[in-house]
């Protein structure tokens, strides 16, 4: 094996396949019937992004065949047992080590600091993936889980102090405990951290919600211009930080704010985390979350201007974000060499 050092490539880079999980944990739905929803969404999701590559959707032996059903021929069925259905939180985080090479750096996985069990079966899966896929697996020293983490393919990483510095997380451990982690596994040199997720978000303040780039120097950011909003605060802090941050090439960072849907809870009257950055890129597409909202659309113009070339694909996301998460926390993509 080759002893290059490791680089994780930007999300916009090409993309061998993707990879995502079948639902299953029915407590976490709340109800067949809201499970079934978002089995379809999920599916929907699936056939959206092979239009524009391979899918690999994982799923427990029991329940392959009616994945398989729901999601169509062109979806490849994978039968592993599992516990939970978030692969971007369970899966691999895939990095370069060469021009023919990948490995997938494997978080240490807690259920999202304890709050859900069983996880030990998400806490292997990431290694069932790449055994399967006869790539080397890079065990960190360090429980995280992949929408923590946002890079720009140029050495920058954005991330949150919320999460990361959790004590649910990484206890006894400091900033720069875990940045080294972070910098020897990913290959970056500047980490960009916030501090808070959006309100209620039950992952600790994941990114994925938060910020992204869509380009080295240039950050998507959610809004909030509602000061009467328990986001409004939280947007306003990370606005702060990301202009006053500089990348790892010494450049200030451009800011694009994207509209906010209104808020929506679910039947419990809990917050449902609802984020227009949640979008995951595809080949050639961009798959992003439509929310029955009056910002769906502003939302979708403001991506497709930045990412221009690409087929924008709004799948409504309503049934997962009863789960937790979104289009992106459900997808995890494997690069091309």
């Amino acid at each position: 094996m080759t002893t290059s050092s490791p680089t994780m490539p930007a999300e916009w880079e090409p993309h061998q396949r993707s990879f995502m999980a079948w639902p299953c944990r029915d407590s976490l739905w709340g109800s067949a019937a809201a499970l079934e929803k978002a089995r379809l969404a999920y599916a929907a999701v699936a056939r959206a992004i092979a239009r524009f590559e391979p899918v690999t959707l994982i799923a427990n032996p029991e329940q392959a065949q009616a994945a398989r059903a729901a999601c169509g021929d062109m979806v490849t069925i994978s039968a592993h047992a599992i516990d939970d259905s978030w692969m971007r939180d369970t899966g691999p985080s895939f990095v370069r080590l060469g021009q023919g090479e990948l490995a997938g750096v494997c978080w240490r996985f807690n259920g999202w600091g304890g709050k859900y069990t069983p996880h030990d079966k998400d806490a292997r899966i990431a290694g069932v993936i790449l055994d399967e896929l006869g790539i080397a697996c890079h065990q960190a020293a360090l429980t995280a889980e992949g929408g923590a983490l946002h890079v720009d393919g140029a050495g920058t990483l954005l991330t949150t102090e919320q999460c990361l510095l959790n004590t649910n997380r990484n206890p006894g451990m400091g900033r720069d405990q875990v940045e080294d982690v972070l910098k020897k596994l990913l290959g970056v040199s500047k980490i960009i951290w916030l501090a808070e997720g959006l309100s209620g978000d039950e992952t600790d303040g994941h990114i994925d919600n938060v910020a992204c780039f869509s380009a080295p120097g240039r950050v998507l950011l959610q809004g909030c211009d509602d000061p009467a909003d328990a986001n409004y605060p939280i947007v306003a802090a990370n606005r702060a930080c990301l202009n006053a941050a500089l990348d790892a090439r010494g450049k200030q960072l451009e800011i694009v704010e994207l509209p906010a849907p209104k808020p929506r809870n679910d039947k419990n009257g809990k917050r449902l985390t609802l984020s227009y950055i949640n979008f995951y890129l595809v080949n050639g597409g961009l798959i992003m979350p439509s929310f029955d909202d009056p910002a769906d659309a502003p939302a979708r113009q403001i991506l497709a201007a930045m990412f221009p070339g690409r087929e924008l694909v709004q799948v409504p996301a309503l049934d997962i974000v009863q789960g937790g998460g979104g289009i992106h926390c459900i997808t995890q993509q494997m690069p091309a060499v």
